[in-house]
């Protein structure tokens, strides 16, 4: 993401590249027709863990207190990779499934539109 500086000649240190990260990537998670989480989160994860692991231990634990969550088929669901239909394989790392640093995905689920469908 680039940066336009409003003085000319403006240097600084970025504080979010990867490196400051631990061995982690921020990679942001979005699920769409659910404003009850109006904007993405963004998570440190390992660029080795499983896409699975990240649907079955780590979206609990963020999206978990929804109702719609536990009624989620992730079979069903569709993602998007910067806007882009993208088909994550469970079985390979985040990385092997081409997610790289400050990558931007969001979620939908057929037949869930929210509370009560109201998109919250």
């Amino acid at each position: 993401m680039s940066v336009v500086a409003l003085q000319p000649g403006y240097t600084g240190t970025v504080a979010d590249t990867e490196d400051r990260f631990h061995g982690n990537r921020l990679l942001y998670i979005g699920w769409e027709d659910h404003l009850l989480f109006c904007a993405p989160v963004c998570l440190p994860l390992p660029p080795s863990m499983p896409f699975g692991a990240l649907l079955s231990d780590v979206l609990p634990g963020v999206y978990g207190s929804h109702p719609d969550f536990e009624r989620i088929d992730w079979s069903t669901a569709q993602w998007f990779d910067s806007g882009k239909p993208f088909k994550p394989d469970p079985a390979k790392s985040l990385a092997d499934n081409g997610l790289v640093h400050k990558s931007v995905i969001r979620f939908r689920v057929p037949g869930l539109k929210g509370i009560k469908g109201s998109g919250s």
